[in-house]
């Protein structure tokens, strides 16, 4: 099993995640996070002051899936989340040891 960590623009969530459904995955945890990688944030002017905003709102959706599924929904998610602009977001690939299901105490796969 693997965990994929995606970091995506706020705006594209609902996309992802439509997308995500129409390949079968459902089980999904979403995060509303703060962050910044090469583009360090940009600068704006409130009542006339100019301030640098360098931890930028991004979503964060975490999915753990079989090994077989990892390139289909990295793929799935990278087609709706890209914009081609700076800023689009990154996904992180994790193995994952071990999945149990709390109410039941099922284990590996079937938990999925």
């Amino acid at each position: 099993m693997k965990k994929i960590e995606a970091i995506i623009q706020p705006f594209k969530l609902d996309e992802v995640k439509e997308a995500l459904q129409a390949i079968g995955i459902e089980g999904m945890t979403i995060a509303e996070v703060r962050g910044h990688g090469r583009q360090k944030g940009h600068k704006e002017v409130y009542r006339g002051q100019e301030y640098t905003v360098d931890l930028l709102p991004k979503v964060k959706i975490e999915l753990v899936v079989s090994d077989a599924r990892v390139d289909e929904v990295t793929r799935t998610v990278v087609e709706a989340a890209r914009t081609g602009k700076i800023g689009d977001g990154k996904i992180f690939v994790f193995e994952v040891l071990e999945a149990i299901r709390i109410r039941n105490d099922d284990r590996g796969d079937s938990v999925l």
